[in-house]
């Protein structure tokens, strides 16, 4: 290596960079194959100037002379011109990378933050160490202009230091990863200066300093070729303000203005380059600080229009793009707290839940977002709309309740209007609650309101408006109370049993009995069974209940037929119970725990749980209703299986309210109870008989095959009408009301025998008034 000919050292180097320039372009390329507009221009122009600087090099080597030698700045202006455009095509490239500028003025910035620091070390060089040198050596102080070599090292020389300096800068103020900026401008810096030392060696330096540097300058190629795409998407953006790398800022101006103070102490002034050097440091430095500046306004209006679009975002649905729950709020204590008359309507969507689960969230949301459109076609300006989660909405409207009725009457036929969704349209409807009037003194007391108008628009039937009224409250606050009363009634004693006997026609013998829970409240007082079991349902505490009415139940029956009675215990059973797997596993231990054959238990459920009816619960001033979801197939092979282990089942309220009897033949039961109105139906024809109704379903049970019970009987008419249909079994309170078990036990001791009906006594004539006035 210490006598390479420049014969062996130009040919190799050159073909090493050509190779080398093959291999950048060629990786560069297949990384911008697979990348963005962004990368997929940078990496194009980091090819293409890898490829004119080495473009330069081969016409520099093929105008040497017989011995290789490119000395003279014609043979060596191929490769200066090549790598002073090369290395700023491949600048501009690297500039282009979002690891070190996110937006064109980052890169501008970037850009002439790079060209200031290399600005001022070429002042500090220049007036430290080249002209003092030149005024030693040539006798000249000042650069020689008209000299070619000056602009033949001169131009390369600058490009290479503007990328040193840019590398430094961006390397410097680079955020983590920082490896992701540092590795490719360090590679692209090394590469242009093993470039600029090659010129260099090749107008001063041998064969050995050619091939090094050339051989340098190639591994220099291929390393920011690897380096660049490697690491380009490692890297966050910045799109904010610059950092302020006060230090990078502050040693090179320091020491280009140490270097100039030196200068005049030393000679007594300033030479012409340095006077042009501090010119176009000046200028970069002006032209800089227009850019941050510039930089600086742009970010200032971008994060106020940020902030504005999430301070939007806070305050809207993305879904609908209605207002949310936090607009509504901010209205209502900002406009409406001790402003105008305002009423608020909450609207539910009746049934959207089958929405999503039969057709999937995209459609329930194509679904939402047409509400969105309907609810703002509709409204007056200046009304708000709200969508506060789910399928819940919110209108807040600056109107008297009645003209708020009359717009909300008018929402429920536009939400009823069917929603054409692919393949099949939606068809919805829309319970409201409606709650204001007059000045709006509290906030959360108008929420309240309204969600009780809304719960009592559900519970009415759906698809209606319901205003708030004052005694909501009261059954709100009433059922609340039993609620969580309940929660612990069984521990404190309260609940208890009573029987009601079932007997046997025509002669009143009684033969089984139906066990009814009740509760008295030491503060409520006596509790009815229709208040607090729909709660007990609707709040999940049936289960404990119903498993303390069989436990106690059974061990009274144990204690009868302990005593010589046998008859058959009729217990209530919730739906929600039929729905556990270890329901049967349970009741059959109960029976065996208390040695109560199986034969002797009769479960009753409801023909409306079975069916999946809406289950009645007392509400204010009429039913309420809430819906139980009912597995029909699930129960039915529930109550299939309590068959198979000798427990009857019978369907109680039969005829109540659902159309059963399609349905009937599927259903695993022993008996019917029909529903107590078919007795107190009155007659069809004014001298007709009572109870028309229950021949017919008695004659339904006997063809099905079914023991027939009739509840509800309560007179000596009734009695006759149900045994002359052929019944055999009847309850009500004419053989006995719901009684404790002593009495129960009296009755079973003497059987139960109803005499015959007596006619009245014609007692003639009696003046009503005069008895009065006696008496």
């Amino acid at each position: 290596m210490d006598n390479v000919p420049l014969t062996v050292g130009l040919p190799v180097a050159t073909l090493s960079c050509v190779v080398a320039a093959a291999v950048a372009v060629g990786v560069l390329g297949r990384s911008a194959g697979r990348s963005g507009p962004a990368l997929r221009d940078a990496y194009h122009r980091m090819a293409f100037g890898a490829g004119v600087a080495v473009l330069g090099l081969g016409c520099t080597a093929l105008l040497a002379d017989g011995g290789w030698r490119v000395d003279s700045p014609p043979r060596l202006a191929p490769y200066a011109a090549g790598l002073a455009v090369g290395t700023a095509v491949v600048l501009s490239g690297l500039l282009r990378l979002p690891t070190l500028a996110a937006e064109p003025a980052a890169a501008l910035r970037l850009g002439l933050d790079g060209a200031l620091l290399a600005g001022c070390l070429l002042l500090v060089n220049w007036t430290l160490l080249v002209q003092p040198a030149l005024v030693r050596h040539a006798g000249q102080a000042g650069l020689p202009v008209r000299d070619p070599r000056t602009y033949l090292l001169g131009v390369p020389l600058l490009v290479c230091l503007v990328v040193l300096g840019v590398a430094v800068v961006a390397a410097g103020r680079a955020r983590r990863p920082r490896r992701s900026v540092a590795l490719p401008v360090a590679a692209t810096a090394a590469a242009a200066l093993a470039g600029l030392g090659l010129l260099l060696a090749l107008r001063y330096g041998g064969g050995t300093e050619v091939l090094v540097l050339g051989s340098g300058y190639a591994l220099g190629l291929v390393l920011s070729a690897l380096a660049v795409p490697g690491n380009a998407r490692l890297g966050v953006p910045d799109g904010g303000l610059p950092r302020p790398g006060v230090v990078l800022a502050v040693i090179p101006a320091g020491a280009a203005v140490a270097a100039m103070v030196t200068r005049l102490v030393r000679f007594g002034g300033a030479d012409n380059v340095s006077v042009v050097l501090l010119v176009v440091i000046g200028a970069l430095v002006t032209a800089r600080q227009l850019v941050a500046a510039g930089v600086a306004h742009r970010y200032a209006r971008r994060l106020a229009e940020r902030e504005a679009y999430f301070r939007e975002m806070a305050f809207t649905d993305p879904l609908t793009g209605l207002g949310n729950r936090r607009r509504l709020m901010r209205t209502l204590y900002a406009d409406a707290l001790g402003g105008p008359p305002s009423v608020l309507l909450l609207i539910d969507l009746d049934g959207f839940k089958n929405v999503n689960d039969v057709r999937g969230h995209d459609v329930g949301d194509a679904v939402l977002v047409e509400i969105g459109r309907r609810l703002r076609a509709n409204l007056r300006p200046g009304d708000l709309a709200a969508r506060l989660g789910g399928d819940e909405f919110a209108v807040l409207m600056w109107a008297a309740p009645e003209e708020a009725y009359g717009a909300a009457q008018r929402l429920l036929g536009v939400l009823s209007d069917g929603y054409r969704v692919e393949p099949s349209p939606v068809l919805l409807s829309g319970s409201i609650g409606l709650a204001g009037a007059g000045s709006l003194t509290d906030v959360p007391g108008l929420l309240h309101n309204a969600d009780l108008a809304l719960r009592f628009a559900k519970q009415r039937g759906k698809n209606r408006v319901e205003r708030y009224d004052a005694a909501y409250d009261r059954w709100m606050r009433r059922r609340t109370t039993v609620e969580q009363e309940l929660r612990g009634a069984i521990e404190r004693e309260e609940l208890s049993l009573v029987y009601q006997p079932v007997v046997a026609l025509p002669d009143g013998r009684p033969v089984g009995v139906e066990a009814l829970v009740r509760w008295h409240h030491p503060a409520l007082g006596p509790v009815p069974a229709s208040e607090f079991v729909p709660v007990a349902e609707e709040f999940g505490l049936i289960g404990r209940v119903d498993r303390w009415v069989l436990h106690q139940a059974c061990h009274q029956l144990s204690r009868w037929m302990a005593d010589g009675h046998d008859p058959w215990l009729s217990v209530n059973v919730s739906v929600r119970d039929l729905h556990l797997p270890e329901y049967v596993a349970q009741l059959v231990e109960v029976l065996r725990a208390h040695r109560v054959p199986a034969g002797r238990l009769v479960l009753e459920v409801t023909e409306s749980a079975v069916f999946g009816w809406a289950q009645s619960q007392p509400g204010y001033g009429e039913t309420s209703t809430a819906r139980v979801e009912v597995d029909l197939p699930e129960v039915v092979g529930r109550l299939a299986e309590l068959r198979a282990h000798g427990v009857r089942v019978a369907l109680d309220g039969f005829g109540g309210g659902y159309s059963a009897l399609g349905q009937l033949p599927r259903i695993p039961v022993d008996l019917i109870k029909i529903d107590k109105g078919f007795v107190s139906a009155p007659p069809t024809e004014p001298d007709g008989p009572p109870a028309p109704l229950v021949p017919v379903a008695v004659a339904l049970g006997a063809q099905l095959g079914l023991e027939v019970v009739v509840e509800g009987v309560r007179t000596a008419a009734q009695r006759e009408t149900v045994a002359a249909a052929g019944c055999r079994l009847a309850q009500g309170d004419l053989f006995g009301p719901p009684m404790p078990a002593e009495h129960v036990e009296a009755l079973l001791a003497r059987p139960f025998l109803i005499p015959a009906p007596r006619p009245a006594q014609d007692l003639g004539q009696v003046d009503s008034a005069h008895e009065m006035r006696q008496s």
